[in-house]
C-alpha cells in the first residue's frame, strides 16, 4: 500500500515538522501505537538534527502497571533509548470521568517535561482521530472540539507532535509484525464501559461495514473543522482587542456586554482557551452571559467549573483557578517577626525584609483572618474599618478572606498588602500569594493596566 507506515515514512514526516527541534521525546506507554512509534524513530535518529528520548507515565491504574514499566524499561535499553519515568496521581471526583481525568493528568505530566527546543511525539493513528471526532460530536462539541486532534500544538514549553494521524492501527500492526515487536495489551482497552471503547469495539465496526472510507472522511471533517475553528479564533482575538479589564488578565464587562451573544460567546471561549482552561460546556457559558455580566456592579457572582471560576469584581472579569477554603477566622498564628511565617491554604508567607528582622523580636503579635471589628489607626489622620481600607484598595470582597491581618497586642498594625496602620511593621512583605498576575493590591510593585 502506497500509504502504509515505515520507518521511511516517519522520517519524512518528522523532517517536515521538527524544524530546529534540539530534543525529540516518545511517549512510551507500551502499547502498540508507542512501541512501534518508538521503534521506528529509533530506526531513523541518525537521520535526525536531535536528541531521542522515551518518557513513561504510569498511572498506577492497574494492578500490572510495574510490570509495565519494567517492560518499558528492557525495551529503551534493548533500543539504547534513554527513557524518563514519571507516576501521575490521579484523583477523580465525584461525576468526573475516569478517562478524562488520566487524560488531563497525562497533559500536565507532558506539559512538565517539555521545556523549548523538545518536541513530544505521541502515538494517536487514524482510527483515534475518528473516534475523537464522533466523540465530540456526541457531546455536541463546537468547531474546536470537531477538530479533533491538531498534527501539531503548543505543549508546555515545547511542541506535540501527532505523526501517525494518517497511518491506519492496522498498519501500524502490521509494521509490528514484520519487525517481530512485543508490546503490552492493556485489558482495559476491551472494557466498553468507557466510551472510546465502545465506539471502537461496537461502533466503529459497523460503520465501517457500510461505509469502508469511513475513517478517511472523518479524518478529512476534522480537518475543514479545525480550518474553521483557525478562523473563529482569528476573528475572537479581533473581538477581544481592546476589552482588557482594569487587571492584568481580565476583561472588561462593558465591553463584553457591547457584543453580541455569538461574538461575546467565542470571545469568552478564546479568553478561557488562551489562559489555559478546560472549556465550558454551553450551559456554563450561558450562565456567565446571563448571571455574571448583567449583574450589578457592587455583586460578587461566580461561574465554576472543574479547574476553573469565573468571578467578578466591578467592571473586570476574571478568571481564575479555583480558590482553595478561606482560613477559618478562629485560626491565629503566632510569629515574632524574625523569620519568614508560612500560611496557610497556599497563600505564600510573610517576611519582615531589612532592618525590622534584624531587630528584636515583636512580642504579642498574631496573625488572624477575617476578623470583624478591626480599625487601622494610621500615625496621621482618622482611623478606617477594614472593609474601607478594602474599599480604598479595590480588593474583590471574594479576596478579602484570604488577606492576612497582623495584630500586636489586640491592635490591627498591618493588613498584609494592603495598608500599614501605627507604622510598626514598615516593610511586611506579602510573598509567594496566588494572585501576583492580577495586579491586585496584594501584588508586589505598582497595578498595572491590562493591554487586552
Amino acid at each position: 500500500m502506497a500509504d502504509a507506515f515505515s520507518p521511511r515514512a516517519l522520517l519524512a514526516i518528522l523532517k517536515s515538522r521538527l524544524g530546529s527541534a534540539r530534543r525529540l521525546w516518545v511517549a512510551y506507554s507500551g502499547g502498540l501505537d508507542s512501541t512501534v512509534l518508538l521503534h521506528a524513530t529509533a530506526e531513523v535518529r541518525g537521520a535526525l538534527d536531535c536528541a531521542v528520548h522515551a518518557v513513561h507515565l504510569e498511572h498506577g491504574l492497574h494492578p500490572d502497571s510495574a510490570a509495565w514499566a519494567d517492560h518499558c524499561r528492557a525495551t529503551c535499553t534493548a533500543l539504547d533509548v534513554p527513557l524518563t519515568e514519571r507516576s501521575l496521581a490521579i484523583q477523580r471526583a465525584a461525576g468526573e470521568s475516569l478517562e478524562a481525568v488520566a487524560r488531563e493528568a497525562r497533559q500536565r505530566a507532558f506539559a512538565g517535561l517539555l521545556t523549548p527546543g523538545d518536541v513530544l511525539v505521541t502515538g494517536q493513528h487514524r482510527d483515534d482521530q475518528a473516534e475523537t471526532l464522533l466523540l465530540a460530536l456526541l457531546r455536541g462539541s463546537g468547531p474546536a472540539g470537531l477538530a479533533a486532534m491538531p498534527v501539531m500544538a503548543d505543549l508546555g514549553g515545547g511542541r506535540l507532535l501527532r505523526p501517525l494521524l494518517g497511518f491506519s492501527r492496522a498498519e501500524l500492526a502490521a509494521y509490528a509484525r514484520r519487525t517481530g515487536l512485543r508490546w503490552i495489551d492493556d485489558p482495559s482497552n476491551a472494557d466498553t464501559a468507557f466510551d472510546r471503547n465502545f465506539l471502537r469495539l461496537r461502533v466503529l465496526p459497523l460503520l465501517r461495514g457500510r461505509w469502508p472510507s469511513l475513517d478517511l472522511t472523518l479524518a478529512r471533517s476534522a480537518a475543514h473543522c479545525a480550518e474553521a475553528a483557525t478562523l473563529l479564533d482569528a476573528a475572537a482575538d479581533d473581538w477581544l482587542a481592546g476589552q482588557g479589564g482594569p487587571r492584568p488578565g481580565t476583561l472588561s464587562v462593558t465591553g463584553l456586554r457591547a457584543l453580541d451573544p455569538p461574538r461575546c460567546r467565542a470571545a469568552l471561549r478564546r479568553w478561557l482557551a488562551r489562559g489555559g482552561f478546560r472549556p465550558p460546556s454551553s450551559v456554563v457559558l450561558e450562565r456567565v452571559l446571563s448571571e455574571v455580566l448583567p449583574a450589578a456592579p457592587d455583586r460578587s457572582p461566580l461561574v465554576a467549573w472543574p479547574g476553573c471560576e469565573i468571578r467578578r469584581h466591578r467592571d473586570a472579569l476574571f478568571a481564575l483557578a479555583p480558590l482553595p477554603p478561606a482560613p477559618s477566622p478562629r485560626l491565629q498564628l503566632r510569629w515574632d517577626g524574625t523569620a519568614p511565617l508560612p500560611l496557610p491554604a497556599g497563600l505564600g508567607e510573610l517576611v519582615l525584609p531589612g532592618p525590622a528582622a534584624s531587630a528584636a523580636p515583636i512580642p504579642g503579635m498574631r496573625v488572624v483572618f477575617q476578623w470583624p471589628g478591626l480599625r487601622c489607626r494610621a500615625a496621621a489622620g482618622p482611623s478606617r474599618s477594614l472593609k474601607q481600607l478594602y474599599q480604598q484598595a479595590d480588593m474583590p470582597a471574594w479576596l478579602r478572606p484570604y488577606v492576612p491581618l497582623m495584630l500586636i497586642d489586640g491592635r490591627l498594625a498591618a493588613v498584609a498588602g494592603v495598608a500599614q496602620c501605627e507604622g510598626r511593621l514598615g516593610g511586611l512583605q506579602w510573598r509567594g500569594h496566588p494572585w501576583h498576575r492580577l495586579g491586585l493590591p496584594v501584588a508586589d510593585g505598582p497595578r498595572r493596566r491590562a493591554g487586552r
